[in-house]
């Protein structure tokens, strides 16, 4: 895999250091990955990288999809994610959601029920 062409989006991205969402950000540096995408609401940076607040504004093409947000997070972000059209989606414990699923294999988007962390130091990614 290109780590440097590869666009990855983690969304639930934070700033603190102990959450996951933090730990895959600074993995995916580690690991050669330059392209990340932080999305939370309200950070404006994560990691010394620009966050974005609103999936819709994530213009270049998405490589892989990252879910840190629980469940009914992810409810009213269905369609944003759908129309973002990444490459896959991971969804890492406790982010699992049958609606997103279901929509997700009706747009022909793959996904998988997985831990960002371990496919990384793992070279699964």
């Amino acid at each position: 895999m290109d780590t440097n062409n590869h666009h990855t989006v983690v969304l639930g991205a934070t700033n603190k250091p102990a959450r996951y969402a933090n730990q895959a950000i600074r993995l995916l540096r580690q690991k050669g990955f330059h392209k990340i995408t932080p999305v939370h609401p309200k950070l404006r940076e994560s990691e010394g990288l620009p966050v974005t607040n609103d999936l819709a504004d994530i213009e270049q093409p998405v490589d892989t999809l990252t879910l840190y947000v629980g469940t009914v997070r992810l409810l009213p972000m269905i369609k944003k994610i759908v129309d973002l059209k990444p490459g896959r989606v991971i969804f890492n414990p406790g982010t699992e959601s049958t609606p997103l699923q279901h929509a997700l294999d009706r747009a022909g988007i793959p996904w998988e029920e997985a831990c960002t962390l371990v496919l990384l130091r793992t070279g699964q990614f």
